[in-house]
This record gives structure tokens, sequence and C-alpha cells, in this order.
């Protein structure tokens, strides 16, 4: 299909979309589960203060959210999607191939990635390049050449940790958090080796860096990370990965382990003393403002002061909030619905 006929058939299904609007009078949103209790929260209150039906919230992951949201135009494609990291490229050309050629990206804070075990457990202290080392699926051997992850348990890795198996809940591959823990963390660490360093092949370099090992050490417990704190609940030597906001909302019984001696705490990552961090961010598609109702009430709400601000009710729930003139900037790019371009 040449782009002449694409467009046309884009507009076709734009006429007939806006003539189905009364099939569906409530906002769809998909997508991440660290952003999901966020949103979730936005639409409650939207719904209890705009006289509007309160928008559905689904937690499918950010990939998975993504997959969702481009596959096309029209009411049985989603509205809105969260996202624990940017829209790459290639998803913006998944959604243009199918009609989904606008889209507004509201980013609407940001929070921590946080290692944290049950408060039973061992509290520790680790850097990204131990972290990389208990985690990939290739380390350097004693003769510096790379070979499959020997390390059991946490002391193997350093002296200070402790004599447990090595036994971590994250996120799959779909997952936003999945994608930043691995930038931020695997790769961070995996620098400091200079055995990695001196791969040549770029490609190969990087699969070394971002590949997590496959033997059990790491579990991949799904897209809920309610679920990854139940399990770390009944497993005191277990550790998982997942957003800081969870670990705020179970503080009676979890505890974050240590970054480079920085603790995971709102104060530290709004600061930018915690070094693993990562914004968040909303996507709305364009192409349905004006025919899902309240979508531009939705994004108003979502952006305002009394939700994203410093004092906002999304504080409360974990979410960091931008710097004041950053919030300004994205609620004036989203109320106009600039399209985000890559």
């Amino acid at each position: 299909m040449n782009r002449l006929t694409l467009t046309a058939a884009t507009a076709l299904a734009l006429t007939a979309f806006a003539g189905e609007a009364a099939a569906r009078d409530q906002i769809r949103i998909v997508g991440s589960s660290t952003v999901f209790p966020f949103t979730t929260a936005a639409a409650e209150r939207f719904g209890a203060t705009s006289g509007q039906k309160t928008p559905v919230v689904e937690s499918t992951g950010t990939g998975g959210g993504f997959k969702l949201f481009c596959g096309g135009v029209g009411e049985s494609h989603p509205d809105f999607t969260n996202a624990s990291r940017a829209v790459k490229k290639s998803e913006l050309e998944s959604c243009a191939a199918n009609g989904v050629d606008a889209v507004t990206e509201i980013r609407i804070g940001f929070d921590g990635i946080v290692v944290a075990n049950a408060k039973e457990g061992a509290a520790i202290d680790v850097t990204p390049k131990e972290l990389w080392l208990a985690l990939a699926k290739q380390v350097p051997g004693e003769d510096g050449k790379l070979v499959a992850n020997p390390n059991k348990t946490w002391n193997e890795v350093a002296d200070h940790l402790p004599a447990r198996k090595i036994e971590v809940l994250g996120p799959p591959p779909t997952s936003g958090t999945r994608d930043a823990f691995v930038e931020l963390v695997m790769e961070t660490g995996c620098e400091e080796f200079e055995a990695v360093e001196a791969i040549e092949d770029k490609g190969q370099r990087g699969a070394v860096c971002k590949t997590i090992r496959e033997d059990g050490a790491w579990i991949d417990a799904g897209e809920n990370d309610n679920l990854i704190v139940q399990k770390l609940k009944a497993n005191p030597d277990a550790y998982g990965v997942f957003g800081y906001s969870f670990l705020e909302q179970n503080l009676d019984t979890l505890q974050g382990s240590k970054i480079e001696g920085v603790e995971p705490t709102f104060e530290n990552i709004a600061d930018g003393q915690y070094p693993v961090s990562r914004s968040l961010y909303v996507y709305a598609k364009n192409a349905h403002v004006g025919v899902i109702p309240g979508m531009k009430e939705f994004i108003a709400e979502y952006t305002s002061e009394a939700a994203m601000g410093e004092d906002g009710y999304l504080a409360d729930k974990g979410l960091i909030p931008l710097p004041e003139g950053e919030r300004e900037e994205v609620r004036q790019e989203a109320a106009s619905l600039k399209p985000v371009q890559k």
C-alpha cells in the first residue's frame, strides 16, 4: 500500500470512527505497571470531579501497551498508553504504519528503580558493577575471558555482601522497568570491566552488557509489581527489582537496598543523589481527541498542579515531581497536543 492509499484509508477509518463515537464514551488506557497507580489515581479523580465516566486503566506493561496503542485508530484501540521509558522510534513507526500518525508525549514525573527485599532479610549496599556481576549471563573469568556466570551467592560477587543465594525477582523483557534497569544498572556496571571494553564488535559488547542470566538467579516475575512484592514477603532471602513507588507503598514490610551508598528515598531521587532513576510518561492518541469524550479534560487533570505538582496527589503515590519550569512546559505541550518526534 503506497502512502497516498494509506492516507486515504486512514482518513476513511477516522471518518467511520467519528461516526461510531457513541460506541465508546469512556477513555481506555493501557501500559506500564509502574505508571498504573498514578494514572489510576488521576482517572479516579477525573471520574469523581468531571461529570464523565472514570477511564478504564489496564496494566499491560510498557511494551505491551505500545503494541496495543499502536494497533490502529478506532473505538477498539486504546486512547492513551502509560510508559516507564520513552517511546522508541520503531514503536512510532509501527504506530504510523497503522494510521496512528500523531502521538503526544506527556512526561509526568520520574521515579527510581530499586532493589528491595523483606525487612527480615539482609539489607545490602551494592554498586551497578556488583549487580552486573551477580546478574549478567557472561562475566570475565580469572583469565579475563568471558565465561558463563559462576556466581551462585552474593558473597562470591563481593565479600561485603551476604552469603546467600542470588535470587532476584524482576520484570520481563516487555517491561519498561526492565529496559531502564538494563540501561541504568547493567550497562553502567558493565562499563567498568576492561575485558568487556576490549570487545571490538559493538553489537557483541552490547549483548554482553545487557543480557541477563537465565539459570534461575534472575526470575521473570511478570508485569505485576504487586505480585513481586508478595513473593518477597514470602521469601526474605530474595530481592526484587521494581519502581520506587511500590517500595514506598510497602515500607512496613520491605526495605530498599542502597546503591553506591545512597538510600532510595523520595528526597534522594528528587534531588538526583540516587543514581538509578528514570522518567515516566503517558502518550495520547491525537486522532481520538474530540471523538472519545473527555480526553483533553483528562490531560488537563493529569498535568495540573493538583495532580503532578510538588504537593499533588500523585506525589502521595510515590511519583517524583518534575521541576516547576518543566511541569509548565509539559502542561503547555500536552494542552496543544504537540506530536512527539524521533
